[in-house]
Formats: C-alpha cells, sequence, structure tokens
C-alpha cells in the first residue's frame, strides 16, 4: 500500500527551467471520479502507462495504488474518460535547499499544461512526512494544495481554459 504526501504550488516566472534535469510528456483520462476515488489511465511519453487509484485528498496525505499496463490498453481506456484528457509535460527540477545539507534535497515535478489546461504551471513536491519542513525556491508562488480546482482530476471536467470565461460569465449574472 503507498501513501502520496504532497504539497501542490502555482509557478512563478522561467528560472526553474534551466534547473530541469528531465521532461516526459503525460496524457491521463479520468475513468470514474466520486467522492472516494478517482481512477486515472495515463500515457507516458507513448510507451509506458500505469492505471492508477487514488482516495479522495484528506489534507497533505492520500492512497495512492499505481499498476503498469499495456500502452495499448492505455489507449483503448482513453475513450472511456469522464471530461477531457490532460495533456502535460512533465519537468524534473532538484532542488537543494541554500541553508541545507545534500540530505535536504528534494525534487520537485513541475508539470506545464497543453491543450484545454494550456498556461497553467504547477509544482508538486512529494514528502516523507506530512509535517517535513520545505525551504521553497524562488520560482514558487501561491500555494494551491487542497484547492480542488488544480488537481489533474477537476482539470479533466473544468480546464483551467475555461476558468476566466466561467468567472465573467458568474459576475456577470451577479451584477445584473
Amino acid at each position: 500500500m503507498s501513501l502520496e504526501i504532497e504539497r501542490k504550488f502555482l509557478v512563478r516566472g522561467d528560472d526553474w527551467r534551466k534547473l530541469a534535469t528531465s521532461r516526459s510528456e503525460i496524457r491521463q483520462a479520468y475513468l470514474d471520479m466520486n467522492p472516494k476515488v478517482s481512477i486515472r489511465v495515463r500515457i507516458r511519453d507513448n510507451e509506458k502507462a500505469t492505471l492508477s487509484l487514488k482516495s479522495a485528498s484528506s489534507s497533505l496525505r492520500r492512497l495512492e495504488l499505481e499498476y503498469s499496463i499495456p500502452t495499448l490498453e492505455a489507449e483503448a481506456l482513453m475513450p472511456l474518460r469522464h471530461g477531457n484528457v490532460v495533456e502535460k509535460t512533465r519537468h524534473i527540477v532538484p532542488y537543494i535547499a541554500a541553508h541545507g545539507s545534500t540530505d535536504e534535497a528534494l525534487t520537485w515535478e513541475v508539470d506545464e499544461f497543453s491543450g484545454a489546461n494550456s498556461g497553467l504551471l504547477i509544482a508538486e513536491i512529494e514528502l516523507p512526512r506530512e509535517d517535513y519542513p520545505v525551504e521553497l525556491p524562488p520560482w514558487i508562488g501561491t500555494e494551491v494544495t487542497g484547492q480542488g480546482q488544480y488537481y489533474n482530476g477537476s482539470l479533466a471536467m473544468r480546464p483551467f481554459g475555461q476558468w476566466e470565461q466561467a468567472d465573467h460569465r458568474e459576475r456577470a449574472q451577479t451584477q445584473r
């Protein structure tokens, strides 16, 4: 059994790009989402695929089970999705805290979204425990941990590209 403990942040500027050591292209789709669990199929670099089950978020920690599946089977599951396919490039960005030692090195994942979520940049950091102290790199912006709209399942249903349009419609309706 695997527990995922992560924090999410918006990204400021492009300084993180020169620190990135690798990247991969990801397409993922949600086969089911309910208040208890989401079931996701993911294809990485068109050659590796996984099927994942994640429990609903409870603070920073949640259950995550992930299984390798054949890429052709993942492709066959994609059309069975709810909402849009979430497309992104994941950049791996190691960061050693300026005031820390090398054993305090943490690896950030910066997701640069494309398609319907184009323009959104989110940095995630997985932690060994919930109370683990994190020195934030200067390119880290506002924390969005726990804000549902920034999670991939929500982005599949209400893409980032629709947020501003929906906000304008809501404001117009309340001003009438």
